[in-house]
């Protein structure tokens, strides 16, 4: 089951963070950056938040729950959307202690024409 728009877009409201917030639709699911910096998933309408010490000192008890199969768990906090003070304190201590986002490097325009060009190799033609 996918999450749908209207859960996405009621929790970007609750966050209370405007434009400091968004959302990216990743493998069906929703990633939700708060300045740039992925801190939650929302999947299957639930939210799971990356785990921090700010976060758990926030939160105090916690319950940790993977996002999705094969992922590391995360705070999943779907009992605290009312609580707009807690969720926006939530986000943006989440986003402060994680690191930027490391820059994309820029390939050359020779080296994407390079990828194109490049012969596939087939089961008969092995490269040597």
């Amino acid at each position: 089951m996918t999450s749908s728009q209207d859960f996405v877009s009621y929790v970007c409201e609750k966050s209370d963070l405007d434009r400091r917030v968004s959302t990216k639709r990743m493998f069906g699911e929703y990633a939700l950056y708060v300045d740039a910096k992925v801190v939650a998933f929302i999947c299957d309408n639930q939210v799971f938040v990356k785990p921090t010490d700010a976060g758990k000192t926030i939160l105090g008890a916690v319950f940790e729950a993977p996002p999705y199969p094969g992922a590391k768990a995360h705070f999943q906090v779907n009992e605290h959307l009312d609580d707009r003070d807690l969720l926006r304190s939530l986000l943006l201590a989440t986003a402060h202690a994680l690191p930027a986002p490391a820059p994309k490097a820029r390939r050359s325009r020779k080296a994407a024409q390079a990828k194109v060009s490049a012969p596939a190799t087939s089961k008969g033609n092995k490269a040597p």
